[in-house]
């Protein structure tokens, strides 16, 4: 399965048995999601919980899972149309009216369940997106943490709704307000981390998850999986009140992403 024009190149689909793969392919930009990838990502997973063929998604990156939203284009003239292209309207409830995210496909509520896959950097976006799926398979290696913060980038895609339900309040507060690096295990012990497996094992590991899902009568696993999530309108709302920290982004995480384009952060000065 594949995407038309760029889309095509930054994200890719595979199918093994009853588990879709989708891989981030910007390996170059640490799988930093610009819009054409949010565009595909949103897609891939639309497309996922549509297709009666498969039951269990899997999410992962060519050589790291992401570094976030690419400051690069939000620097710049696209990826400020993409941000302003995303308003959410009142009383908007995602079930009934899916809609993209920042990162892609972060607003989506699906029906079936979504694995990541974490090797490297998950930081800024990219933990909202880690955060976005249901369950976290995480390389003893990998790294995450909200590095958005040094930049004035303001968490925008849910991970200040999805972040507190994971690990609770007060380790959230923590790491939404000093920004630190968190560490594979320290991630387990918070509960961010669902497993944690050799460095290179978390794709493999996250594959045989999924597989031993598809093995259960899938109407009342989805029933259960459901039943235990936020209501859609509760989603909604919460991530309507988030999205109005995008003031700030004109504020300050523009002049961030620029800076951060024009070559500052290199070798950790900021």
């Amino acid at each position: 399965m594949g995407f038309g024009g760029e889309e095509a190149m930054t994200v890719a689909v595979t199918t093994q048995g009853r588990v879709r793969v989708v891989s981030v392919q910007r390996s170059a930009a640490r799988n930093a999601v610009d819009p054409a990838t949010a565009r595909a990502l949103f897609a891939a997973f639309t497309d996922f919980d549509a297709d009666p063929a498969v039951d269990v998604a899997v999410l992962t990156g060519a050589g790291g899972f992401c570094a976030g939203f690419d400051l690069k284009a939000a620097a710049g003239r696209e990826g400020a149309d993409w941000i302003a292209g995303l308003d959410l309207p009142a009383d908007w409830n995602p079930m009934e009216d899916p809609r993209p995210g920042p990162m892609g496909p972060t607003r989506l509520m699906l029906s079936k369940p979504v694995i990541a896959a974490v090797e490297g950097y998950a930081v800024a976006g990219g933990m909202e997106l880690a955060l976005w799926c249901d369950l976290r398979v995480v390389a003893e290696s990998a790294t995450f943490g909200i590095f958005c913060r040094r930049w004035g980038v303001p968490l925008i895609d849910g991970g200040t709704v999805r972040l507190p339900r994971v690990v609770g309040q007060g380790r959230a507060n923590d790491l939404i307000l000093t920004g630190r690096a968190v560490a594979a295990v320290e991630a387990q012990v918070m509960g961010l981390a669902d497993r944690v497996v050799p460095e290179g094992q978390a794709l493999a590991e996250a594959l045989r998850l999924a597989e031993s899902l598809t093995r259960f009568p899938q109407a009342c696993m989805r029933a259960d999986f459901l039943a235990g999530r936020m209501e859609a309108a509760a989603l909604g709302a919460a991530l309507r009140r988030e999205w109005a920290s995008a003031a700030a982004f004109l504020a300050e995480g523009a002049a961030g992403a620029a800076r951060f384009a024009g070559g500052a952060g290199r070798g950790g000065v900021f």
